[in-house]
């Protein structure tokens, strides 16, 4: 009798791993083939690195199709979609990798088959956007790294935050996003929209302010590779020390002369004179009194 009742509990032990390893299975099954929805810069990147991860790109929607087209071109056997009735693809997971104001329009046109995962790629958007998608599976797939279809992006390094309406959605993003990066994170709407912020503010206003700084390098005859050793160095005194301990130049010393000159050396471009102006301000009010004499 005793014999029996541990070959009992070897033989239910053996069914759970069974049940277990199949449920991982189909998990993994299910992903392995995946549809692009846009043709932008994230998307140019994505669909190949999904490749590369193992996954299957089967099709490609875009609106533009030249770009669609050029897309489906630079992947193994992605064929191009004709509309939004993905209703007979094989795939199980839909990213919409599309214009943030695009995503609830596109959303609500989609036919999908039965089963299917859609995830945006938007780091401002909520994921109720999704709301009235034709799928009971919604969520985000958000990469915090800024794209460009002329230069390939790595996505090894690149944390990507994921959200899902559900256990099986989120297993599905956590599976996709950790054969892509070694950073993955989950936040919900509230947080993704505050670290977009952000990103925003670090890296497109840098960019932004580089930009108004090179012409004034073109003015002196220069160009902006003059500018790359400085700001290597305070990107990683920013990182290493923090912004605070890292702010250098004439307003975190208080230094107003220097200020004046370089406002009336600004006085024929306006604009660029108000960004030097509330930028200094801030760095007075914000940096100046820590730093100190």
């Amino acid at each position: 009798m005793w014999f029996a009742f541990v070959r009992m509990i070897v033989f239910c032990h053996t069914k759970l791993h069974a049940i277990v390893y199949f449920y991982h299975k189909i998990i993994s099954v299910a992903i392995t083939s995946i549809d692009i929805i846009g043709t932008g810069n994230l998307a140019f990147n994505l669909a190949p690195a999904l490749e590369q991860a193992g996954f299957v790109v089967n099709r490609i929607y875009g609106r533009n199709a030249q770009a669609a087209r050029e897309l489906a071109g630079r992947l193994y056997q992605a064929a191009i979609q004709p509309s939004l009735d993905f209703s007979d693809s094989p795939s199980n997971l839909f990213v919409l990798a599309i214009a943030d104001d695009a995503i609830e329009e596109v959303s609500r046109e989609l036919i999908l088959p039965d089963k299917a995962v859609v995830a945006h790629t938007s780091g401002s958007k909520s994921l109720s956007v999704l709301g009235y998608t034709a799928s009971p599976h919604i969520g985000v797939l958000y990469p915090l790294q800024t794209f460009s279809k002329v230069k390939k992006t790595g996505f090894k390094d690149v944390p990507i935050l994921i959200e899902g309406d559900n256990k099986y959605t989120r297993k599905i993003l956590t599976t996709v996003a950790g054969r892509l990066s070694r950073q993955v994170l989950t936040a919900d709407s509230r947080q993704r929209r505050l670290i977009h912020l952000a990103a925003v503010m670090a890296a497109n206003f840098t960019n932004a302010l580089l930009h108004q700084a090179n012409q004034v390098l073109q003015q002196a005859g220069s160009d902006l590779d003059m500018l790359a050793p400085l700001m290597a160095e305070t990107l990683q005194k920013s990182f290493t020390l923090g912004p605070q301990q890292a702010q250098t130049g004439p307003a975190v010393r208080g230094d107003l002369q220097v200020l004046e000159t370089h406002l009336e050396m600004l006085a024929g471009k306006p604009q660029l004179q108000e960004t030097y102006r509330l930028l200094s301000q801030y760095i007075l009010d914000e940096f100046y009194e820590e730093a100190g004499d």
